[in-house]
């Protein structure tokens, strides 16, 4: 088994506002990150698998470049993640249509459900670096009921 792991930048700016929440409860949650702000993101996606005989590699990486360009970077990249990205543009509730904010958390995981049906069960990990001190690792919807949790 092996895995191979594509780096990508994005730059998106977003706010933390949950709408059900007061600006006090808000303030105190989010802080500063109730205002809009933006981060370039460092994206690494890794999949796994086998060697496909055909190129020695386990998915070629300009298919695995041009796949996250398509899904991903196409929208994400100077993005308002709220004004921009399908899965965070605000509804009457004041979240996404996902019912998610665009925590750092959930930013990964709407990459990995935009990624994983291209890849066809290769997909092993999205990881997201919102800041150099702040990074995320996603490894798909079966991974806490695998751990039992």
């Amino acid at each position: 088994m092996y895995k191979l792991t594509r780096t990508e930048t994005f730059s998106a700016c977003h706010r933390l506002t949950a709408s059900h929440l007061s600006p006090e409860e808000n303030e105190r949650l989010f802080g500063k990150c109730g205002r809009r702000h933006g981060h370039n993101y460092t994206l690494e996606v890794t999949v796994c698998g086998p060697l496909d005989p055909a190129c020695g590699m386990v998915l070629s990486v300009s298919e695995l470049k041009r796949i996250i360009r398509e899904r991903v970077l196409e929208d994400f990249d100077h993005a308002s993640l709220e004004d921009d990205v399908a899965e965070f543009a605000a509804v009457s509730n004041g979240v996404g249509k996902s019912g998610r904010l665009s925590t750092a958390e959930n930013v990964a995981r709407i990459i990995w459900e935009r990624l994983e049906p291209h890849l066809h069960h290769r997909l092993y990990k999205v990881k997201l670096r919102e800041t150099d001190k702040n990074v995320v690792t996603y490894k798909g919807p079966t991974e806490w009921s695998a751990a039992g949790r």
